[in-house]
Order: C-alpha cells, then structure tokens, then sequence
C-alpha cells in the first residue's frame, strides 16, 4: 500500500492532492514540512518511519499515523476523476493562477486549490479584491448596506469576495452577478457539495461569471473547523475585509481575526445601538480592530492605507484578543508573522 502510494504521489500535484485529502487545513505539521521538503518528500515521510531533525518525536509520530492513514492511492485516483468529470481545476504553488498573496498564510497555507470558473481571477492583486460578510440571519438594513458596497466595488472594477453564506455573503454575492461583474467565493467543503443547498443556483451562476475556489476536494463536506480555516483563506485573498453585520461572538469575526492576524485592513459598518445583528460590529469598532465603514470612499481609504503590522489588530482587542465563536479557532497574535526552522530529514 505504501509503495502505491510514493509511485503514485510522484508528482507535485499528485502529492498535494493527497495531502489535502489526508489532512485538516491549516495543518501547520504538513504545512512545514511542504515548505521545506516537498509534498512527494512529505508523503513519503508520512507512509514511512524516518525521524525528522527538529521535529519532537511523539509529534512526529502522531503526525505520521494520523496522515498515513488517511492516504490512499485508489481513493486518490477517483478523486482525480471526480475533479475531472465536473470540471474542476486543480491549483498548486507554481501554476500561473495560483494567489501570491497565500503565501502570507507561511505554514497555514492551502496545499491546492479546486476551483470552478475563471481561475485566472485568482491572479489579480489583492488590493483590487475586497471581501464582505457578514451575518448569516442578516437584516434588511444589513442586506442594503451590503448590496450598495458592492456595487460601489464593482463600479470601480473591484471584485468581490465572500463566503456564498445566506443573509450578508449572498447579498454581495447578488449585487456583483447583477451588475455584470465577477464574483469569487471561497466554498468550506468540496466543490461538489455546494453549501448551503439553499444557495445553490447562485453559486452555479457565480460559477459561470466568476469563481467557486475551496482548498477542500471534491466528496468533501463543510465542518465548523472547515468553516472557520475557510475564513483565513478569505483573508488572505483581499485587499481588505469589511463586515457589514455581526453578533457579539459571530463567526465573521473570526475573518477580521484572520484578517488582521495578516495585516489586511478591517472594516466594520455601524448599525443601530439596539441591533444585536451589529453587536460585532460594534466591538470589532470599539476594540481598535476595524475602521468605520459607511460608504465605499472608507473602503478606498482602507485599501490605500493598505497592510499593517501582523497582529497589531489582534494586540488592540486586549484580554479577549481572538474575536473568534470559539477561541481555540482563532489565529494568536503574530500566527502568520515568521516562519519556524526548517526540519530536515
């Protein structure tokens, strides 16, 4: 089993598949050892019993069972099949289309991406992308906001990023598709299970005009913590992130998190003091992490004022610093700032 799969894993491509088959995203373990060695080096290691220099031994250990078995060469190949018979894409670091700015990301990064649609959207500079979200039991002042800031984006040739989510995520979504502009969503599952299945016509249609992306493979099925490492991979692809309705402990929060752990700037659009639907909104104003957002000349100035410092927004949210539904998904403060000695075979 483990000679099938090495031979099969030969290439990178092969190699990343697999790996993202066999691991959780954001795996930091896996992550390292791609930086450094390779995902054909990196599969083999997980099917072998070498030790790693640098690497704990019972990490090592636990690591080496947990990915080992969960690969599989038959699997792989019909996994393959599947991304070719729907049409998927299949992007590594490397390919043309592949998003410079996930390099941020240092050993959170996505191993591959499947996607659907214009891959070459992906290509763009950051600061001409700008994700919106927000809540998914949004309201109608929530839903108008976010319809009139991405219009307002799209007038001015920005693309929009989200979620596909029901309330804030479909709301910008929408307005894109309907004035004519493309669109990407970061999907938390596999490209075959499009969620939530209430939205799934208007993920088909962002398909057609611009792009489902997820690091997820096919046959894949959204969990919370799929949910919530989807949010650093929205991050990372924006030039800025702008939450237009949140409770006090939403899970787009947990983007701003993301986003600010990245130095990517953070907006936050007011709403009445009553509205619990802006509660999130408000803290995230209150505690220094966002800007005020009101109309789209904010979020210009957000995108010219461009990256901070990484961590500086979590740093200025004091005790309760990750802003996350719950704390242990959330990125601490300085997660994506340096890199950790490369381990070595």
């Amino acid at each position: 089993m483990a000679d099938a799969i090495t031979s099969l894993a030969k290439d990178e491509r092969t190699a990343r598949v697999m790996l993202a088959m066999g691991s959780e995203p954001g795996d930091s373990m896996t992550g390292r050892l791609l930086r450094t060695i390779g995902a054909t080096a990196t599969v083999g290691l997980a099917t072998s019993s070498r030790s790693v220099r640098g690497v704990d031994r019972v990490e090592r250990e636990l690591w080496q069972r947990r990915l080992a078995s969960r690969l599989s060469a038959p699997l792989t190949r019909s996994i393959l099949d599947d991304g070719e018979r729907l049409g998927l894409g299949v992007l590594i670091p490397g390919d043309e289309a592949w998003p410079k700015a996930l390099a941020d990301l240092g050993d959170h990064a996505p191993f591959a991406l499947w996607t659907k649609g214009d891959k070459a959207l992906l290509a763009a500079p950051i600061q001409g992308r700008v994700a919106i979200t927000g809540a998914r039991a949004a309201t109608g002042y929530g839903e108008h906001v976010a319809t009139e800031l991405a219009l307002g984006l799209v007038r001015d040739h920005r693309q929009i990023v989200s979620g596909g989510a029901y309330g804030i995520d479909a709301a910008a979504h929408r307005a894109a598709l309907a004035a004519e502009a493309p669109t990407i969503a970061v999907m938390p599952g596999g490209l075959d299970r499009l969620y939530p299945a209430g939205n799934q016509d208007l993920l088909e249609r962002v398909a057609k005009s611009g792009l489902l992306v997820s690091e997820m493979p096919p046959r894949t099925a959204p969990t919370k913590w799929r949910f919530l490492q989807r949010n650093r991979v929205l991050a990372a692809l924006s030039g800025a992130v702008v939450v237009v309705e949140a409770g006090y402990r939403s899970g787009s929060l947990n983007t701003a998190s993301h986003a600010a752990a990245l130095g990517r700037p953070v907006g936050a659009v007011p709403g009445p003091v009553t509205s619990p639907a802006s509660a999130g909104c408000h803290r995230l104003i209150r505690e220094g992490v966002a800007g005020v957002v009101t109309d789209v000349s904010d979020i210009d100035a957000l995108l010219q004022r461009g990256a901070g410092s990484p961590g500086r927004g979590l740093a200025l949210a004091g005790r309760d610093a990750r802003l996350a539904t719950d704390a242990a998904f959330a990125p601490s403060p300085g997660a994506y700032r340096a890199h950790p000695p490369a381990p070595s075979l």
